[in-house]
């Protein structure tokens, strides 16, 4: 039986991909990077699928998150797999970490503790409310609903006074599975764009600018955004490592997603944590720094 140092952690749609299509190349490019440093360090590797049901997962003496991208879409089969994982190899984010990262209530951990956040409303699973009753409460005119629990802008809305009406049924219909979270809508996102800072080790390698494509607001290359080379500030730099030093515990590695608020200060939007895209093509050197890191924690 074969052994392994470190597992890269993909979906079963991805284990064994076409490598035609533009999107699974590039991530397969990315995570190839990362394999190429670890390699380097003579440790041996392999990609698998974290539901991979033949896989022994006390064969690797750790597994990292890379591109799990279907957790938000099989959650309780998800943590039912990390809590027997852990349990036989060491997984980078900390499954501590990545537990308390999955729910965006993290927001209002952060935000106690200095870092930049929108006012968030997070309104509970089963909860009788209404969106113009939030909206009014916090004088909003646009807003962004969202899931909790969530990723590639699930169920992600943008609400204002002529789509309102219409979306108190989706709201009422997703509380029953599941809590949603409510923010005013910061028109930065539109005009400048998403900052995506990449945090490895507590430092700030390289950071991308994300944009909409026209007409909508979602950032996401799901949804038709880009991405773009970005050189960022010593301020922005300076944020990113801010929001990662607030967390319970230091992260392996980290993506902070920012934009400016109505005051022109940088906004935490998320802080990914479980399995962020990196964009190490931007700046393969962060595969180099991430692969020290890993070898480092081993």
């Amino acid at each position: 039986m074969e052994s392994y140092d470190v597992i890269i952690l993909t979906d079963d749609r991805y284990e064994a991909p076409n490598q035609e299509n533009w999107y699974v190349a590039q991530l397969l490019g990315e995570e190839r990077l990362l394999i190429a440093g670890l390699e380097e360090r003579g440790l041996r590797t392999r990609r698998v699928a974290w539901s991979n049901p033949d896989f022994d997962w006390n064969q690797s003496r750790a597994a990292v998150f890379r591109s799990t991208w279907d957790y938000f879409k099989r959650f309780a089969e998800f943590s039912a797999w990390m809590d027997r994982v852990e349990k036989a190899t060491q997984l980078f984010n900390a499954p501590e970490l990545v537990r308390w990262n999955l729910d965006k209530h993290y927001l209002r951990d952060l935000a106690e503790r200095g870092v930049n956040v929108p006012e968030t409303q997070f309104i509970e699973r089963g909860e009788a409310t209404t969106l113009r009753a939030a909206m009014d409460a916090h004088g909003w005119s646009e807003a962004i609903l969202k899931p909790a629990v969530s990723g590639a802008a699930r169920h992600t809305y943008r609400l204002n006074a002529a789509n309102l009406e219409a979306h108190e049924s989706v709201l009422h219909e997703l509380l029953r599975d599941e809590a949603m979270m409510l923010q005013p809508f910061l028109g930065s996102v539109v005009t400048m764009g998403e900052l995506s800072l990449m945090v490895i080790g507590g430092h700030c390698t390289h950071a991308v600018r994300k944009i909409a494509k026209t007409g909508d607001f979602r950032v996401q290359d799901d949804h038709g955004g880009t991405v773009h080379h970005h050189i960022p500030s010593a301020a922005e730099i300076a944020f990113a490592e801010q929001a990662v030093a607030a967390c319970p515990q230091a992260p392996l590695y980290a993506r902070v997603d920012a934009v400016h608020d109505e005051s022109g200060e940088l906004s935490l939007m998320e802080l990914e944590l479980v399995e962020p895209e990196l964009f190490l093509r931007f700046h393969p050197p962060a595969a180099d720094a991430l692969a020290t890191a890993i070898a480092e924690r081993l």
